[in-house]
């Protein structure tokens, strides 16, 4: 509503439009998300601000329903194992052919149902415990009134605020300072989150934009520390390339960030890396590609360092702290 805010908002360069405090954008939805925590594939969604609530409550429910199972699958294994063990003097013998005391099951109980049983027991385990800690993590996000991104953004604001040493106190503007007043934000007894998912309330001292500005200071840290490199071999962009070395192969980045290939000559900005992988953004012609970015993961046995802007990648002591 007030054109000089703009100044505060990121702009969004697929949406062509600015994005709404607490959105980001969704590669795989294609679209700004409102309060957006992450892309979930199970639900082939994003969790943000209108299904933060039902979401929170599947991670409940379905460990909850895993637990019933392995109940079921625990009892169903102990009975038909008894009926079916005879002890000896020197030895124990399972006959899985059928019950030794009670009469016939309406589901015969053989070995393939065992096992089938048995696997089915340590799927429902492993869901519950793996699911079981979503929900953990999606609770403690929820009673500081954040998202897994924006607790990803307070770690960044301190680390740039050490690295600068700029002396300045980044403090969460959305915390309300009540677990029970962050918990009832997110979970009303009508089933619709509270706001409209542009405004928010926010601590004193804070205002709207506090946390875009902290994100527009970190794009332009993240500009200034990326380096450029340039290809010098040809990448596909396959997961595991086996023709990059070994290393390569079997350290490949376990992320759903995509890989981008790469055709000897091309420039890429790096921003981040391991020690055999690097991730950045492809340089493009800004007029031929229509605002389309191309980011993602790359080996760094296929690039070499821009040698024209060797002298530029190191800033000086007092301009690292100036800024």
């Amino acid at each position: 509503e007030k054109s000089q805010d703009c100044m505060y908002l990121q702009y969004c360069k697929v949406c062509q439009s600015y994005k709404a405090p607490r959105s980001h954008h969704c590669r795989k939805c294609n679209r700004c998300v409102m309060k957006m925590d992450h892309h979930c594939p199970w639900i082939n969604n994003c969790c943000g601000y209108q299904n933060h609530a039902s979401f929170t409550l599947f991670l409940l429910l379905a460990p909850l329903g895993c637990i019933h199972a392995s109940f079921i699958f625990v009892m169903t294994m102990y009975t038909q194992l008894y009926n079916r063990i005879s002890f000896g003097w020197s030895s124990v013998k399972i006959d899985m052919s059928a019950a030794k005391r009670d009469p016939r099951p309406i589901i015969p109980f053989g070995l393939s149902a065992f096992a089938a049983s048995l696997f089915a027991l340590g799927l429902a385990l492993g869901t519950t415990i793996a699911v079981g800690m979503l929900f953990i993590i999606q609770m403690k996000v929820i009673l500081t009134n954040k998202t897994s991104i924006e607790s990803w953004i307070e770690e960044k604001a301190k680390d740039r605020i050490q690295y600068y040493q700029t002396g300045e106190t980044f403090i969460f503007p959305y915390d309300t300072g009540s677990k029970w007043k962050n918990f009832k934000q997110v979970f009303t007894w009508s089933g619709v989150p509270e706001g409209d998912g542009l405004d928010w309330p926010v601590r004193d001292g804070c205002h709207q934009y506090t946390l875009t500005i902290e994100q527009l200071k970190q794009k332009a840290d993240k500009r200034v520390r990326s380096v450029r490199y340039r290809a010098v071999e040809d990448y596909s962009g396959i997961c595991c390339p086996v023709n990059k070395g070994v290393k390569t192969f079997f350290t490949t980045p376990c992320t759903e960030e995509p890989r981008i290939a790469l055709s000897k000559g091309d420039l890429i900005l790096a921003t981040r890396g391991l020690k055999h992988w690097m991730y950045g953004e492809k340089i493009l012609d800004s007029a031929a590609d229509g605002g389309i970015r191309e980011r993602g993961w790359f080996p760094r046995k296929c690039v070499e360092k821009y040698q024209c802007d060797s002298e530029m990648d190191q800033p000086v002591d007092g301009e690292k702290k100036n800024r």
